[in-house]
């Protein structure tokens, strides 16, 4: 008797093991997974900042080209203006 009940308490001590050994290969694995994840966000992060610079330098290099070929159209079209005046004037003195 004294046999039984030793045997049965061995055995669901053995089973209380192997579930905390489960339980702790499960709890590794997700932290093995979660690791896993922080350095790829940490990777993307990285890798989306130095985007974001390049980008930033390039826009501002659009901006100035935008600033610059405005102010070449504005001298266009006043160039335009003073040519269309002097055919104006002309076509009115010879006519």
């Amino acid at each position: 008797m004294w046999a039984c009940i030793l045997e049965r308490g061995l055995q669901s001590d053995m089973k209380d093991k192997s579930i905390s050994i489960s339980f702790l290969v499960g709890i590794l694995f997700q932290t093995g997974a979660l690791v896993w994840y922080v350095s790829s966000l940490a990777s993307a992060i990285e890798l989306n900042s130095r985007d974001l610079s390049r980008h930033e330098v390039r826009i501002n290099n659009l901006t100035s080209i935008m600033q610059s070929q405005a102010v070449t159209l504005g001298r266009m079209d006043e160039n335009i203006k003073s040519i269309r005046e002097m055919m104006e004037t002309s076509r009115s003195q010879g006519g």
